[in-house]
């Protein structure tokens, strides 16, 4: 699979969630820049924790939308993630 040079994919939720009275059925995420990955990797918490906090700050969601993501939803994401990152 090639890179994905696109600026930002909507992803179709599977599994929609609902937080704080919002209902997300897509989340739109951007192409990451090192200021993201370097934030990333500073964020407090175990390594899954930063993915979380990576994916929210990507997707422009608070990281308890993340974290309300069925596994296949966050499967998505980070098969996107890897999609701009590959060479």
């Amino acid at each position: 699979m090639s890179t994905d040079l696109r600026e930002s994919v909507s992803v179709t939720l599977r599994f929609p969630v609902s937080v704080d009275a919002v209902t997300h059925t897509t989340l739109t995420m951007r192409r990451p820049k090192m200021k993201d990955s370097l934030a990333a990797t500073k964020a407090p918490g175990t390594p899954f924790e930063r993915d979380i906090f990576l994916f929210a700050r990507l997707c422009d969601v608070a990281p308890n939308v993340i974290e309300e993501l069925d596994e296949l939803d966050a499967g998505e994401l980070a098969d996107q993630l890897e999609a701009f990152r590959r060479k």
